[in-house]
């Protein structure tokens, strides 16, 4: 027969003791819980060592979970850096093509101060421009060479004026318009400079050729001292071109004289400079006619007006008449 479930523990001495011994150890651990914490609560720093020990021993399993929070957000953060490296890289690439860009027009700028510049310090020399123009066109294709500038009569711009840039000479003004003029390049074939070496006075005729190059050809012929890498300058003679302008670098010598390239690229050149004619007084005259062509043209005009009236015949023409002049006789 079962026994009744309502049994009093009394009647077993070992669940007395067992049920005792739980008391016990309730009562003596609420005690120490209520000593503990009065002795946190007015003496904090009594339990200083303890929580420094327990910190000590818990200090390594800190320090792991710590690790693996680092190592799980390096692996998140990897995870998400993969899959926005497409759209950062692509406005990177952006960025850096925009980068490169503004370096290109920042570093065009400067090129443009530098020569617009150099035109400064050009054009404050002793000879004063009559205008500073743009370059604004030249043949390509033709055997003739000639280029366009933006400035005309308006300017003060006149036939024969030097146009040059600050490396050197580039030609002549040949025709002008209002508000633009065609210049005459040194390479074309119908141009000649007097020239001479920038270190010494050997002289020479820098013609223009038809492969953009110029030919420099001795006035003195003899033995060449002309050398690879001399440098030509205008030499003043006729008036035309002011002395000192750069003009050509030898490049090849021949027989008679050097082939030289120009130092004052047209196809390179931007601003350019309209300089008066450096002695309009010599040019004036040499463009005038001799005295020997001035008596040859009227002694032609002479027999053209004979021709038109030729004169009458001389057998027809009547002899002046002669008053004989009687001296008086003196008297007996």
């Amino acid at each position: 027969m079962a026994l009744p479930s309502g049994r009093r523990p009394g009647s077993n001495r070992k669940a007395q003791l067992g049920l005792f011994a739980g008391y016990l150890m309730a009562g003596s651990g609420a005690l120490l819980g209520a000593v503990l914490l009065s002795l946190s609560l007015f003496r904090p720093e009594a339990f200083a060592g303890l929580r420094s020990m327990a910190a000590d021993f818990a200090s390594p399993a800190g320090e792991a979970g710590a690790g693996g929070r680092v190592a799980s957000q390096n692996v998140f953060d990897a995870i998400a850096g993969y899959y926005r490296a497409g759209s950062r890289n692509a406005e990177l690439r952006d960025e850096m093509r925009i980068a490169r860009v503004k370096l290109a027009e920042a570093e065009a700028i400067r090129r443009e101060n530098l020569r617009l510049k150099a035109v400064l310090r050009l054009a404050d020399g002793e000879t004063r421009p009559i205008a500073t123009a743009r370059l604004i066109g030249s043949t390509a294709a033709s055997t003739r060479r000639f280029a366009w500038i933006s400035a005309g009569r308006a300017d003060g711009v006149r036939p024969g004026m030097p146009v040059s840039s600050p490396l050197g000479l580039i030609g002549r003004v040949l025709e002008t318009g209002q508000r633009s003029s065609r210049v005459l390049l040194l390479t074309d074939p119908e141009s000649m400079v007097p020239v001479r070496r920038a270190t010494d006075d050997v002289v020479a005729f820098a013609e223009g050729r038809a492969d953009g190059l110029l030919r420099l050809r001795l006035i003195n012929l003899g033995i060449n001292p002309i050398k690879k890498g001399d440098v030509f300058v205008t030499s003043g003679s006729g008036g035309l071109f002011r002395p000192g302008i750069a003009v050509a670098l030898v490049t090849a010598l021949t027989r008679d004289g050097a082939i030289a390239q120009l130092l004052s690229n047209p196809a390179a050149t931007d601003v350019v400079l309209v300089e008066p004619i450096w002695q309009p007084q010599a040019v004036a005259a040499s463009q005038a006619p001799s005295i020997a062509e001035a008596e040859r043209a009227d002694a032609e005009e002479t027999a053209s007006v004979i021709a038109a009236n030729p004169a009458t015949d001389t057998g027809s023409r009547s002899a002046p008449e002669v008053t004989p002049v009687v001296e008086p006789q003196s008297g007996d």
